[in-house]
C-alpha cells in the first residue's frame, strides 16, 4: 500500500480509483487495487449523514488469494459485503477484479437509498397545498437545506461514475496484458456487470436531476405564492389609501365651506369695529395696519412653502454626482492600449 493513500488530500476526495501492479525481480507478485465511494443520506428528520466505501484488496499471483480491507465501514457495509463475498465462486478467484461486482452492488444499493431519500423529501413537499385565502408561509430554510443535498447526491453520483469507468478502463488494460490469464468467458462477465452498474449509477443521476428540478419548481412555486399573496395586500392597502384619501376629500371640502364666514367673522371680530346700540358700527382709522401686516405675511408664507424643498433639500433626496469620480471608458482602455 502507497504511503501517499495515507494522505489528507485523499482522504477528503469525493472518490477515486487506482491500482498498481507489484513485481519482484521483473516477475508479476500481485496487484493492488483501491476503490474510494461517498454516500449522503437524508432520512426524514433532516439529519443527513454521510458514509462511505472505502476499500483496498490485495491480489497474489502465487497462491491466487485476495485480501479485502474494508476501511470505517457502517454497519450495513459491513455485514453485506462479507457475506456476498463468502457466496462468490472461489474458481473465479484467479481475477484480481473479482471482488468488484460485488463492490459495486454495495455502492449502487446506497446510491439508490440517497437519490430516493431526496425524492421523498421532494414529494412531501409537493403534497403540501395551502388552502385558499390562507397567509402562505413557506419554509425557505428547509427546501434551500434539501436543495443543498439534493446537489451533493448529484456530485456522488457523477463521480462514482467516473470512479466506475475508471475501473473498466484500468481492467482492460489488465486483461490485454495477459490475454490467457482466466477465462474468457468470465472476462466478458465481469465486464458486462461493470457495464451495469455504470449505466445504473448513471441513470440514477438522471433521477436525482429531476429530484432537483422538481425542489427547483416547488421554491419558485413558493416564491411566487407569497408574492401574489404581497401583490393582494397591496391592493388592499390601495384601496385602504383610496378611502382614506376619499375622507380627506369631504373633510377639506367641509372646512373650506366655514372657512371663508370664519374669515369674515374674524375680522369683524377685531377691535378695529366698534357696534353699539345707538351709534350703530365704527371703523377704527388705525384699521389699514391689519392690511399692512396681514398681506406681507401671507404673501412670505406662502413663498416659503413654495420654495422650502428647493433651499434646504433633505439628505434622502439630495444629489451626488458620482459619476464625476468614475474613470471614463476611455482612461481605462487607454493606458492598456500604449504598454
Amino acid at each position: 500500500m502507497r504511503d501517499t493513500w495515507w494522505s489528507t488530500h485523499y482522504k477528503k476526495s469525493n472518490g477515486y480509483f487506482g491500482c498498481e501492479t507489484t513485481r519482484d525481480a521483473g516477475q508479476v507478485t500481485g496487484v493492488n487495487t483501491w476503490v474510494y465511494f461517498e454516500f449522503k443520506l437524508l432520512p426524514k428528520n433532516m439529519k443527513y449523514y454521510w458514509t462511505k466505501l472505502n476499500v483496498f484488496t490485495r491480489w497474489v499471483e502465487a497462491t491466487k488469494q485476495t485480501f479485502i480491507l474494508l476501511f470505517d465501514p457502517n454497519p450495513s457495509i459491513l455485514e453485506t459485503v462479507p457475506a456476498s463475498l463468502r457466496g462468490f465462486n472461489s474458481a473465479l478467484l484467479g481475477d484480481p477484479y473479482w471482488p468488484y461486482p460485488i463492490l459495486l452492488d454495495t455502492a449502487a444499493n446506497l446510491q439508490e437509498a440517497a437519490v430516493w431519500l431526496i425524492r421523498d423529501q421532494v414529494r412531501d413537499i409537493e403534497k403540501v397545498v395551502p388552502k385558499p385565502g390562507t397567509v402562505p408561509n413557506p419554509d425557505y430554510r428547509r427546501l434551500h437545506d434539501i436543495a443543498r443535498h439534493a446537489i451533493h447526491v448529484c456530485e456522488s453520483l457523477d463521480v462514482a461514475v467516473q470512479t466506475i469507468e475508471s475501473v473498466q478502463m484500468h481492467y482492460l488494460k489488465y486483461t490485454g496484458s495477459k490475454p490467457q490469464h482466466n477465462d474468457p468467458a468470465f472476462d466478458q462477465d465481469l465486464r458486462a456487470q461493470l457495464e451495469f452498474y455504470r449505466g445504473f449509477i448513471a441513470n440514477l443521476r438522471h433521477r436525482s436531476t429531476s429530484n432537483e428540478k422538481r425542489l427547483q419548481n416547488e421554491i419558485q412555486l413558493a416564491f411566487n405564492t407569497v408574492a401574489q399573496h404581497n401583490a393582494g395586500t397591496s391592493v388592499e392597502i390601495g384601496r385602504a389609501a383610496q378611502i382614506d384619501s376619499s375622507a380627506m376629500k369631504t373633510i377639506a371640502f367641509v372646512t373650506l365651506i366655514f372657512l371663508p364666514p370664519t374669515f369674515i367673522s374674524s375680522i369683524f371680530s377685531m377691535s378695529f369695529f366698534q357696534a353699539g346700540d345707538n351709534n350703530g358700527w365704527g371703523l377704527s382709522s388705525k384699521f389699514w395696519l391689519y392690511w399692512v401686516f396681514a398681506i406681507p405675511t401671507t404673501i412670505a408664507t406662502v413663498l416659503i412653502w413654495r420654495y422650502w424643498h428647493k433651499l434646504f433639500p433633505t439628505a434622502g433626496y439630495k444629489h451626488t454626482n458620482h459619476d464625476e469620480d468614475l474613470p471614463t471608458a476611455l482612461e481605462v482602455v487607454e493606458p492598456k492600449l500604449t504598454v
